[in-house]
């Protein structure tokens, strides 16, 4: 089954595959995008309940559901994966067979300017994934204190320079707050120089900003709660990730789900961990193959982590 011609949905064959799709099984997407996944899903007999905030997206979905043999297979509604099972309950999907989250952006987001995800295309620094939400990127920039900005920049950039580009940007915007993608960009090229890496230098910054918009960490923790909540005993979690910070979340909440068997000294074994218990299908991250990066080069950090809930309390 095709794609979108403007998005390639990554590790496409892996999360499918590690989802154990079964015919007439029901698949909650709590992060549709352009429904890559989800008509693979389709196409495998499951179907799929489809959650965005993103109403580009979801206008595109239906369109093209509209059309198409697979579109019969899905429903599609507006929301947020952190209410993921508010949403799978309303819509009558508690017990599902699996949920699959593909976070960070997608490419359209990326190659429409007037986003103002990317870097490397001029227009407003908008960020945000549901354009009816207030605070922008901009908002943040031009009016949180130098303190506050190098808090984003560090907890959700990682980079190394928050104070000093926090302090740099309240410099700045003084005579000129900050409107476009490309003149926030510029100027943190030109305050750190080129680096010896293939990234720009402005890219952690973006992608804290982008986070903090859009309460990207916040999200994820609902979703990641929420998302076991609903599913069924043998019901498949999936998560494709694409920043250290989000994959170490996924990571740790797999493992305080998958716990241990602890020895007692008076004999027996008990299990240590959170409840419901979870196992791992995927023992360590899967990652996109030399061919995938090749034609996509999107997905070099893409990691997929994929765990069964067992049912046993």
């Amino acid at each position: 089954m095709e794609s979108s011609p403007s998005h390639s949905p990554v590790l496409l064959r892996e999360t499918v595959d590690a989802l154990a799709v079964k015919r007439g099984g029901r698949y909650v997407d709590g992060t549709l995008g352009r429904a890559g996944h989800a008509r693979e899903i389709v196409a495998r007999g499951g179907v799929v309940l489809g959650i965005d905030r993103d109403d580009d997206a979801l206008k595109a979905v239906a369109d093209e559901a509209a059309r198409a043999e697979w579109g019969a297979g899905l429903t599609a509604v507006k929301g947020r994966h952190g209410d993921i099972a508010e949403i799978a309950r309303e819509k009558g999907w508690d017990g599902s067979d699996g949920v699959l989250l593909d976070l960070g952006v997608s490419s359209p987001q990326l190659d429409e300017a007037g986003r103002g995800f990317s870097f490397l295309r001029d227009g407003p620094l908008d960020m945000r994934m549901d354009r009816r939400q207030g605070t922008t990127a901009a908002d943040i920039v031009n009016n949180e204190s130098a303190e506050r900005l190098e808090e984003i920049f560090r907890e959700k950039g990682e980079e190394r320079q928050a104070r000093r580009i926090a302090r740099g940007i309240v410099r700045e915007r003084e005579p000129r707050p900050f409107r476009t993608s490309l003149q926030l960009a510029d100027f943190v090229g030109r305050l750190l120089g080129r680096r010896a890496s293939r990234h720009h230098p402005a890219t952690r910054v973006f992608q804290a900003l982008r986070m903090e918009v859009n309460d990207e960490t916040g999200e994820l923790e609902r979703a990641l709660t929420g998302a076991l909540e609903i599913l069924a005993p043998a019901g498949r979690l999936a998560v494709i990730t694409f920043e250290s910070i989000t994959d170490r979340m996924v990571k740790t909440f797999f493992a305080r789900h998958t716990g241990r068997l602890v020895s007692l000294q008076q004999g027996g074994e008990r299990w240590e961990g959170e409840l419901p218990r979870m196992s791992p299908v995927t023992r360590r991250a899967v990652t996109a193959s030399d061919e995938e990066i090749a034609a996509n080069p999107r997905s070099r950090s893409a990691k997929l982590r994929v765990a069964e809930k067992t049912g046993r309390m």
